[in-house]
């Protein structure tokens, strides 16, 4: 099995399906592509249509997209256990991922993944209201299966893969959140395995200067 990612630094997408996977121990390649511009499509082009990363090849089977790669391993590999196994949980937890997954376009694009930075920036009131909503979300979440374990749904899942990369994107900025939220973020950039990411993501060298946003800190 092996998985395509990009940069460690900035590949916010290509953390989500890696995190699951390396959280889990599951044995994967990992192949890294540079996001630089230069030659990218044809470069990418090798691994699925869509031209972008993450791309997870096991076998005769292809998937791109960070979600639909966590379902499939989920579904292939560790069955089923991606997901909370109480139904409504499950329901829940699909329902914040898809959320995460096709929303919080100012997050995004105001503060982009970069771990290796201190940055301040100045947000709009809608990533200030996009930033709200994560902070409800993991605020209500880990209280309400607290008792189950440290995570949103107490045991380890992907709706934590996904909210990975804000976790990230919140210490680079110096996002306040409220006490609850702020405790979450702390375990989750804790994790084995996301500490991991971080430790190589501070080693890559490759610069997006597109990524490099707001003034520096350090």
């Amino acid at each position: 099995m092996q998985l395509v990612i990009g940069n460690k630094n900035y590949s916010s997408w290509s953390l989500r399906p890696w995190l699951l996977m390396s959280a889990f121990g599951l044995q994967f390649e990992e192949i890294q592509e540079s996001l630089q511009k230069e030659n990218i499509q044809n470069r990418l082009r090798r691994y699925s249509p869509t031209c972008r990363v993450p791309v997870l090849i096991d076998g005769g089977v292809t998937v791109w997209d960070s979600l639909a790669i966590c379902e499939y391993v989920s579904e292939a590999y560790l069955e089923g256990q991606g997901w909370p196994a109480d139904r409504w949980a499950r329901a829940q937890a699909r329902a914040i991922c898809t959320e995460m997954h096709a929303g919080f376009s100012a997050i995004r694009s105001e503060m982009p993944m970069n771990c290796r930075a201190r940055r301040q920036v100045e947000l709009s009131e809608v990533a200030r209201k996009e930033v709200a909503r994560i902070d409800a979300i993991w605020t209500e979440y880990s209280t309400q299966y607290g008792e189950l374990g440290p995570w949103l749904f107490g045991s380890f899942s992907i709706a934590d893969c996904f909210f990975a990369p804000v976790a990230f994107r919140f210490l680079t900025y110096g996002v306040e959140l409220s006490d609850g939220a702020q405790q979450y973020a702390a375990r989750l950039r804790d994790h084995d395995s996301m500490r991991r990411w971080r430790s190589a993501a501070l080693e890559e060298k490759e610069v997006l200067p597109e990524e490099e946003v707001g003034v520096d800190l350090n």
